[in-house]
């Protein structure tokens, strides 16, 4: 017998059913295995063959309302491999629940997505990691101080996920060959999840970098928290957009970030055009 939507499902405003007949109405039954979420400036990622669906014909669904989230679902593919892209994402920082911002993973999984790339814009910790370049993510840390999965447990999710290899091992070392092939250079680190929307002063760029962050953004974590409850294999990537409060010159400013992103889009392409393949 097919199990409908959950009570707490119904009740959140959280169930997926509804999207799902949407996406496969506009983009087709058979949807790839594979998704990836763009960060600001990012939405000129190519795509071959594409189609898509406006976020604001998405029962329930988020509206990404920050400049270089363009706010579609698209389909295509690249270097031959099928892809769904999520272009743009909606934020906390912007007034959204947690479980709302989570809500397009919970959409994708329906689809039947199983592997997640995550991507964002981040600033850097570290001076020895400049901007222009990317950082494959290997750990993260939650300083946004809310978790995705608090409330009644949604659908098959664990309620207790383990978060040991959050960003999956055997993909990373997948993508860090893909850049060596591509002669990309690469860094790996830990990205820190911040609620934003302020940019942090040097003070908190201090501790950050005592935890052991090497980058610092304002998404992607409650993103790998649900995808790992959902039981989605993910990797995540940042590209480099400026130095964090108080190790760069000048004031930080969000049209910098989405300028630079854009310009790390190609360099991001041709890193998953050899990779892709192989996830």
């Amino acid at each position: 017998m097919k199990r409908g939507p959950t009570a707490s499902a119904r009740a959140s405003g959280r169930d997926p059913a509804a999207a799902v007949a949407v996406v496969r109405d506009r983009l087709g039954p058979n949807l790839p295995p594979t998704a990836i979420v763009l960060g600001s400036g990012m939405s000129a990622f190519r795509l071959d063959h594409p189609s898509a669906v406006d976020y604001s014909d998405l029962p329930d669904w988020p509206r990404a309302g920050v400049a270089g989230h363009d706010g579609e679902l698209a389909h295509g593919s690249l270097v031959g491999v099928p892809l769904l892209a999520l272009r743009g994402r909606a934020h906390m920082y912007e007034g959204h629940r947690p479980a709302d911002v989570v809500g397009p993973l919970r959409v994708l999984h329906a689809l039947g997505v199983r592997t997640l790339i995550l991507t964002n814009a981040a600033g850097s910790l570290d001076p020895l990691l400049p901007p222009g370049r990317l950082m494959l993510i290997a750990d993260h840390i939650n300083r946004m101080r809310r978790s995705p999965l608090a409330g009644p447990v949604e659908g098959s999710e664990s309620r207790w996920p383990d978060l040991k290899d959050c960003y999956d091992p055997a993909l990373r070392a997948i993508v860090l060959e893909a850049a060596r092939e591509e002669r990309i250079d690469l860094s790996e680190g830990v990205y820190a999840g911040v609620l934003g929307p302020s940019y942090e002063t040097p003070a908190e760029v201090r501790m950050l970098r005592v935890l052991g962050a090497r980058a610092v953004g304002m998404s992607t974590v409650p993103e790998a928290i649900t995808a790992r409850a959902l039981g989605l294999r993910v990797v995540g990537i940042s590209s480099i957009t400026n130095q964090a409060s108080g190790l760069g010159a000048g004031p930080l400013a969000h049209g910098e970030v989405v300028e630079v992103g854009g310009e790390l889009t190609p360099v991001l392409e041709r890193l998953l055009s050899r990779a892709l393949p192989r996830l």
